[in-house]
């Protein structure tokens, strides 16, 4: 039986001819063969699996060889050319660098160097995976690579470029490997096919050569795979199967549904691809990359950046008809926003099902009508007007041998006219109108008719006092004022209207206009805290917090999170009641509703240690010891 090769190795290039998408760098090698102008050092760099190493065999294989073609090629006839096609060249060394990346690996290298080639014009160093060799193997290789022998070339070849140091850089002639684009991966994948007698459908090769991400090795390697799997007849369902990857369909049906608003099949779509064992994170993406697909389909322009087969093609140009670029921003923004919330997570299905959720609400009508009722925006300010609009509750007084809540009115006059609650409009609901009740006489001499009583109406004494309702009131509305915003008298109303109408913006889902909540940096933090610091300074109940508020640096944490390390527990004891009103002061200086403040007692080591004047110059003048000196001469003492 004769041994297998896996197809990467056994369809490798060898002309400058059969290297597939780097017709740029492969004309540029062939034409310095043809012209003999050789540099003594060059640098190949890419992706894997693109032909750096390919090509770096094929070029020292054409600048040895004795009777190069007029195209530059190797004529693979001379000594030379067949030594290297054997496998017995002693011109062209391959080192890995991965394992030789010692400052005694370079110099034994330096030590070959000096042996002239045998046959041949050019002895060859192939060194694979350059960035692997150490600082001190680069700087050992400096000088030799700057000025080899005339008969050395050195040809680097690495996927991390930027690993290498500058001074290697500037010493080599650099080519950068393009990705394989997937028109050109299928292509090759077609030739390998038809000589392999291997069955396929147009669109299984179009899978693998998405799967590859740019890389031609990796293609032909899951072409192996995939071809053993299938037995010779490679099709579409086969390729999905055995990959395990999701089948584009549901992302054609996943938008279509999406732009019907019919959020219940969604659901059914996302359960049914649970449950055949794909992760949600895995959808989010996949439909991610749908859109962005269909997105590039919508214009000519943009069509070759859609790297899909041609039936691929008019499937996403189809479905580009049928949706509105507006939606398909908005729909790649919650996707992406979803990708970065996923890892953190506690519930990743309910994240994603919201996500599609909101994605298929965003070509539904902002309508506002009584009951459309999706926006939370909407609800929102509906019951923030019912708030405003409740009268004052009224005093309790007791007749009839029970306690009963009646209203003093005022008699009405000519210029005096009865206080009533604006109607609200939104969602149809109106409020009844109730004349608002004054102050209730709290003087035993005060009788019913002067407060405008019934006639004949009798009032105990225990209806004088304030009830319990009433004092419960109170006790909420002392709390209210504890957690109101540090701010001004004067800025405090224009502040929390301003912090309203920004939270009613930031709560609108994806079809709003408003789709990002402001943001704020460390700089814009620590300037609003001094400001509230200032503004604590000037009441007399906050005078001694804030200086020592003054000393803290608040730090965010994790946007939106914030935290505030106090320095010992007494700090910390004093700013603890007071913490809901800093967060609120916060919320609305830097116009982030979701702000959310964290007080903790700093760590050992954490503590800032205050230092008294004596101890500052104390330390001043070791450091400078002619401080000590000119407080001698000018006879000053400390205090």
């Amino acid at each position: 039986m004769e041994n297998y090769i896996v197809s990467a190795r056994k369809y490798r290039p060898m002309t400058f001819r059969s290297v597939v998408g780097q017709e740029a760098l492969t004309t540029t090698l062939r034409n310095t063969v043809k012209s003999g102008k050789l540099a003594h050092a060059y640098l190949f760099c890419g992706p894997r699996g693109v032909g750096k190493t390919t090509c770096a065999r094929i070029f020292a294989k054409a600048i040895n060889c004795m009777n190069p073609t007029a195209d530059g090629e190797a004529c693979n006839e001379c000594e030379s050319c067949r030594a290297m096609n054997e496998g017995r060249s002693m011109n062209i060394f391959e080192l890995d660098a991965a394992s030789n990346n010692s400052v005694e690996n370079i110099r034994q290298l330096m030590e070959q160097t000096q042996i002239p080639p045998q046959i041949g014009r050019y002895k060859v160093f192939i060194i694979d995976e350059v960035h692997m060799l150490s600082t001190a193997a680069f700087n050992a290789f400096l000088k030799t690579l700057e000025e080899p022998p005339a008969h050395v070339i050195f040809i680097l070849a690495t996927t991390e470029k930027h690993k290498i140091l500058p001074t290697i850089l500037s010493r080599c002639q650099i080519y950068d490997f393009e990705r394989m684009r997937v028109p050109d991966i299928i292509k090759h994948l077609e030739m390998v096919a038809g000589k392999e007698g291997i069955e396929y459908e147009p669109e299984a090769l179009s899978v693998i050569a998405e799967k590859a991400d740019g890389g031609m090795r990796d293609a032909l390697s899951i072409f192996d795979q995939v071809a053993s799997f299938s037995q010779g007849k490679i099709t579409y369902q086969k390729v999905i199967e055995d990959l395990n990857v999701l089948d584009a369909e549901y992302y054609f049906r996943m938008v279509d549904l999406a732009i019907d608003n019919k959020v219940p099949d969604m659901m059914l779509l996302l359960n049914k691809i649970v449950g055949k064992g794909f992760d949600p994170g895995l959808l989010v993406d996949g439909l991610a990359s749908h859109l962005r697909n269909v997105l590039m389909a919508r214009d000519a322009s943009t069509l070759p950046l859609l790297e899909a087969s041609d039936q691929m093609r008019q499937r996403y140009q189809e479905q580009a008809k049928r949706t509105q670029p507006r939606m398909i921003y908005r729909a790649l923004k919650l996707l992406n926003d979803c990708d970065l919330a996923y890892r953190q997570s506690s519930n990743k299905r309910l994240l994603v099902e919201l996500t599609l959720i909101q994605v298929a609400q965003l070509t539904q009508p902002d309508d506002d009508a009584a009951g459309a009722g999706r926006s939370p925006k909407r609800l929102k300010s509906l019951f923030k007007q019912i708030a405003v609009a409740q009268p004052k509750p009224a005093l309790q007084v007791a007749g009839g041998g029970r306690a009963k809540e009646r209203t003093a009115t005022r008699p009405s006059s000519a210029n005096d006219a009865p206080t009533t609650t604006s109607p609200i409009t939104a969602s149809g609901i109106k409020p009844a109108t109730v004349p608002q009740a004054p102050d209730a006489p709290t003087h035993p001499s005060l009788t019913a008719a002067t407060v405008g009583m019934p006639k004949g109406f009798k009032m105990k004494l225990s209806g004088l006092g304030p009830s319990f309702k009433q004092m419960l009131q109170k006790t909420e509305e002392k709390k209210e004022n504890q957690d109101a915003p540090i701010l001004a008298p004067e800025v405090a109303a224009q502040a929390l209207q301003t912090n309203t109408a920004q939270t009613s913006t930031t709560m609108s889902p994806a079809g709003t206009d408003a789709e990002e909540a402001p943001t704020f940096t460390d700089n814009e933090l620590r300037l609003q805290w001094m400001l509230m610091c200032n503004r604590m300074q000037q009441q007399e109940r906050f005078l001694g917090l804030s200086l020592r508020l003054k000393n803290i640096t608040p730090e965010i944490t994790d946007y939106p999170n914030i935290e505030v390390v106090a320095d010992n527990k007494s700090l910390l004891a004093e700013m603890t009641p007071i913490r809901d009103s800093i967060e609120k002061t916060l919320q609305i200086t830097l116009h982030c509703p979701v702000l959310r403040l964290t007080l903790r007692l700093a760590d050992e080591g954490e503590a800032r240690r205050f230092y008294t004047k004596r101890e500052i110059f104390d330390q001043m003048r070791q450091k400078n010891p002619a401080l000590e000196k000119l407080r001698l001469e000018l006879g000053l003492e400390l205090a």
